[in-house]
């Protein structure tokens, strides 16, 4: 039997595979099927993790704000129901950085919401 040399498309499907498990560790960088197998799992971790990813920063973010917004005897809910009364579309990321960097200001804010209605 004549010898049959086979194509590139396996080899081209490995190497591209490795060079994304090539910074994982022992096995998983080395053995094809376990690298395969890891290859799928980081990237179903991946796509689930973004997702919770953004749900725990909008979390993170309203407590902070709640946190500042409470000390001036308001509430959160109040808080965003007369900023958006008033066309204020300010989101919940940059009102948490506020309430870090300058919680004067957010009490300015939640002061004037306050006093106009």
């Amino acid at each position: 039997m004549t010898r049959v040399k086979r194509g590139y498309v396996a080899r081209r499907r490995r190497t591209k595979m490795g060079v994304f498990v090539s910074n994982f560790r022992g096995a998983h960088s080395r053995l094809t099927r376990a690298a395969t197998q890891q290859t799928r799992r980081a990237l179903v971790s991946n796509r689930r993790d973004r997702g919770k990813q953004k749900r725990d920063f909008r979390r993170l973010w309203i407590i902070r704000i709640n946190a500042v917004i409470r000390e001036i005897g308001f509430t959160y809910s109040r808080l965003l129901h007369d900023l958006y009364k008033r066309q204020l579309f300010l989101n919940r990321k940059i009102l948490g950085q506020i309430g870090i960097l300058n919680k004067n200001c957010l009490y300015v804010i939640g002061n004037d919401l306050s006093n106009s209605f």
